[in-house]
C-alpha cells in the first residue's frame, strides 16, 4: 500500500489537476443550475430521454427508429424518412435515460421534473470531468507537468467544453469527443508496449479492451468519428513498424469488441442492429463546404469557442512549429495532425456531425499548444515566455469566469 501513495502518484501536480477539475465541476454545475429552471427539458435532450426511456421500458430501440417521427422531432435530431437516426446509436439515449433509474417511479412525473431532470446530465458531466483528467494525464506524459497543467486550465476554463460537459443548449457531443481522443492515445501507448520482450497479445489484453471501448464510446455516440479507428491504426502501424502482425491482430481485436459493445446498445437485437447500422450515415461529407467563404468563418469561430486563447497561443506554437527543429517531434506532430484532420472533417460534414469533428479537435489543439509551450519554457526565454503564459492565461480565466456568471442561475 505504501507503494501507491507515493509522489509519482498524489504529488503537487495531482492535487493542482484535481483542483481545476473541481472548478471545472463547478462551473457545469452553474449551467445545469440555470437550465433547470426551465419548465421542460429543450428539443434534442428531450428526444434523447424519451427514446432512452422508451428503450429501457420496452418499447423499442431508440432511432431504430424513432416513432412518428415526420411530426415530433425537432430538426435538430438527425434521420431519414424512415425515422431512423442517421448519426447516433442507441448509446445516447440509454445514457441520459439511465440514471433516471434511480428514482420511484412515481417521482418521475413531469410535475416532479425540477427534481429528477438533473440526472439527465450527470453522465456528460461525468464525461466531461474524465476527458479533463485524460487530457491532463496524457499532456504530462508527453510534456511534463507543466505542460499537463496548462493543457488543462485551458480545457476547464473553455466555453465550449463546459457547455458539453453541462449538455447546456448543445448537442451531446462530449462522448464522441472522448471516445476519439481515449482511442487515439490508447492506440499510440499500445504500439509502444509492443517493444517489450512479453506475449505481445496477452500481455496488452488490458489496452486491448481499453481501446475496444474507446471505439464503442467514439462510433456509438457518432457514427462518422468510425474514420478515428482508421486514424488509430495508421498511428499504430508508424508507432511500431517492425511489429505489424501484431497491430493487426490487437487492432482487429479491439474492433470487435467495440461491435459487439455497439451490438449491445441495441439490447441485442440483430435484426434492429442491422437496420440501424444500414441506416448509418458513416460518412456523409461533402466537399462542397471548402468552397463557401462563411464556412472557413464559422469553424474558427467554433474553434476559438472552444478555447478563446487559441487566438493567440495558435499562431505562436504554430510559428514555432514550423520554425525550430526542436519543437517538430511525434509528440507534438500527432495531436495536430489530428486536429486538423477533425476540423476538415467538421468543415466536409455541414450538419450535426460537424459540430461533433470540431469539439473533439479542442483536446488536440490544447495537447498542441502545451508541448510545444513547454519547449519554449525549457530555452533561456523562460522568463518572458512564463509571464506571457501566465499573464495570458490569467486574462482568460476572468474573462471565461465573467461570462460564466452573466448567465442567470435562474
Amino acid at each position: 500500500m505504501s507503494r501507491f501513495f507515493t509522489r509519482e502518484r498524489f504529488g503537487w501536480a495531482q492535487f493542482l489537476a484535481g483542483g481545476l477539475l473541481l472548478i471545472f465541476f463547478a462551473q457545469a454545475l452553474w449551467l445545469i443550475r440555470s437550465d433547470l429552471r426551465t419548465a421542460d427539458p429543450s428539443g434534442p435532450e428531450q428526444v434523447l430521454l424519451a427514446a432512452g426511456w422508451r428503450q429501457i421500458q420496452g418499447g423499442g430501440i431508440a432511432g431504430a427508429p424513432y416513432p412518428d417521427a415526420a411530426r415530433a422531432l425537432p430538426l435538430e435530431v438527425s434521420r431519414d424518412a424512415g425515422g431512423f437516426d442517421t448519426e447516433h446509436s442507441p448509446l445516447l439515449p440509454l445514457v441520459t435515460a439511465v440514471p433516471l433509474l434511480a428514482l420511484p417511479q412515481p417521482l418521475l412525473d413531469a410535475g416532479f421534473s425540477p427534481y429528477w431532470r438533473w440526472l439527465i446530465h450527470i453522465p456528460f458531466l461525468a464525461c466531461g470531468v474524465l476527458l479533463g483528467a485524460s487530457l491532463w494525464y496524457v499532456a504530462r506524459r508527453l510534456c511534463g507537468n507543466t505542460g499537463g497543467l496548462l493543457a488543462l486550465t485551458l480545457y476547464c476554463f473553455s466555453p465550449a467544453m463546459i457547455q458539453a460537459g453541462a449538455l447546456w443548449h448543445t448537442d451531446p457531443d462530449i462522448f464522441a469527443a472522448w471516445g476519439s481522443f481515449g482511442a487515439i492515445f490508447t492506440a499510440i501507448a499500445v504500439a509502444h508496449t509492443l517493444y517489450a520482450p512479453r506475449e505481445v497479445v496477452l500481455w496488452n489484453w488490458r489496452r486491448i479492451v481499453l481501446l475496444g471501448v474507446a471505439f464503442a464510446i467514439a462510433v456509438g455516440s457518432e457514427f462518422s468519428m468510425i474514420i478515428v479507428a482508421l486514424v488509430a491504426l495508421g498511428f499504430m502501424l508508424y508507432v511500431a513498424p517492425i511489429r505489424r502482425g501484431a497491430v493487426l491482430i490487437i487492432w482487429t481485436a479491439s474492433c470487435f469488441l467495440a461491435a459487439f459493445l455497439l451490438f449491445a446498445a441495441y439490447f441485442f437485437h440483430f435484426h434492429t442492429f442491422l437496420q440501424g447500422i444500414g441506416h448509418a450515415s458513416f460518412w456523409g461529407a461533402t466537399w462542397r463546404g471548402f468552397a463557401i467563404p462563411a464556412v472557413y468563418k464559422e469553424v474558427a469561430s467554433q474553434v476559438l469557442r472552444g478555447c478563446p486563447a487559441l487566438a493567440f497561443l495558435l499562431p505562436i506554437t504554430l510559428g514555432a512549429y514550423l520554425a525550430w527543429p526542436r519543437t517538430r517531434y511525434f509528440g507534438n506532430t500527432a495531436p495536430i495532425f489530428v486536429a486538423l484532420l477533425f476540423v476538415l472533417l467538421g468543415m466536409a460534414h455541414p450538419h450535426l456531425a460537424g459540430a461533433g469533428f470540431l469539439l473533439a479537435s479542442i483536446p488536440f489543439w490544447l495537447i498542441f499548444v502545451s508541448g510545444v509551450i513547454a519547449d519554449l519554457i525549457e530555452t533561456s526565454y523562460r522568463p518572458l515566455v512564463m509571464a506571457c503564459i501566465g499573464g495570458l492565461v490569467g486574462a482568460y480565466i476572468f474573462w471565461n469566469l465573467m461570462a460564466l456568471f452573466r448567465i442567470p442561475s435562474g
